[in-house]
């Protein structure tokens, strides 16, 4: 019978490269962390950041600063993150090297379920925001899959580019039909919709975690069997793989990262695109390694977007969400222009 195992394995020979950029890696989360703790309205230093980590009696403005800059911090990793991964799973279920959650449109399709909860259900929670985000975003994966797998050759990738553009415009205009009508709608929305971290708190935290840890462990348990489905669809099914199951459960966990994020950061674009394309290009396909290096790289990016943010717009600072798009727009480009729209 068919599972999501695959009966043979290759065996667990890192690829070329993986230990030092793993290594390169851990330097740069190490540095993103002293700058995420040091960057703000107000630049502490070094002393200040061990008083605030390390001696809770220290009470100084600067130590003060560090300790409230600790949420945000881990928030922003936690997001940067489920991105990466999301990214990784998106890109292997619809076989896609430039699928990405803002792409498909599964970022849009959650934030056009939020404004309907505040616009007509009064939401103005995190928890809250979090269920009508994820309807959104498992309603828009499926339409989307739906509308790239007609016609002729199926899901192609291509294909579910085009219907994820098509889907994003076509939900941005009724996020804005809802939203203009309604300005107290507007003035809450649009400070989520930029996408940023600063809201992040430990509560915030607390709610994120148990997503990430199913997104997370869905992503873990099938790698092994999305590298098989990788050589297509018959050689998966040879090697004992259900690849209908398959694609959706993996498809749930990409999503549920991606929806979970928005709901509490806002959508913030091109993270999933960026970390997972670079560590493909480096190491290889082979998601068993793709995938924590994909949110190591994560978390790396977005937090390094934040404190660009915060640099360029202090004393106030300029959300992640623009950063990341104004990087990650010209990457898109560049790789559409260079690379051939072909299948993983």
């Amino acid at each position: 019978m068919n599972d999501l195992s695959v009966t043979e394995q290759k065996p667990w020979h890192a690829p070329k490269n993986f230990f030092k950029l793993l290594i390169l890696s851990l330097v740069l989360f190490g540095i993103c962390v002293v700058a995420s703790l040091a960057f703000g309205s107000r630049i502490v230093g070094w002393d200040e950041i061990m008083n605030g980590l390390f001696h809770s009696e220290v009470e100084t403005h600067g130590s003060n600063v560090v300790r409230q800059r600790i949420a945000r911090t881990i928030f922003g990793f936690m997001c940067g993150a489920a991105l990466g991964v999301s990214g990784a799973l998106l890109q292997s279920v619809t076989r896609n090297p430039i699928a990405d959650p803002s792409i498909l449109g599964v970022n849009t399709g959650a934030a056009l379920f939020v404004v309907c909860g505040i616009s007509f259900f009064n939401i103005g929670s995190a928890s809250q925001y979090i269920w009508f985000a994820l309807a959104g975003a498992i309603i828009t994966a499926i339409f989307v899959y739906g509308i790239g797998s007609m016609g002729r050759g199926g899901a192609t990738p291509l294909k579910l580019v085009l219907a994820g553009a098509a889907t994003s415009a076509a939900l941005s205009s009724l996020v804005m039909a809802i939203m203009i009508p309604r300005s107290s709608v507007m003035d809450q929305f649009r400070f989520w919709q930029v996408g940023s971290v600063g809201a992040g708190n430990w509560d915030s935290i607390s709610l994120f975690i148990p997503f990430l840890v199913i997104g997370l462990l869905i992503a873990v348990f099938t790698a092994p069997a999305l590298n098989a489905l990788a050589l297509g669809d018959e050689a998966a099914k040879g090697l004992g793989v259900s690849t209908g199951t398959l694609r959706l459960i993996a498809a749930f966990g990409g999503v549920v990262l991606c929806g979970v994020t928005t709901a509490l950061a806002g959508p913030i674009g091109f993270i999933g695109l960026l970390a997972t394309h670079v560590i493909r290009l480096i190491i290889g396909p082979d998601l068993r390694f793709v995938i924590p290096l994909s949110a190591i790289s994560g978390a790396i990016i977005l937090s390094m977007s934040d404190v660009t943010g915060r640099i360029l717009g202090s004393p106030g600072e300029l959300e992640v969400g623009v950063v990341t798009a104004f990087i990650g727009a010209p990457i898109l480009i560049f790789i559409t222009m260079k690379a051939k729209m072909r299948s993983l």
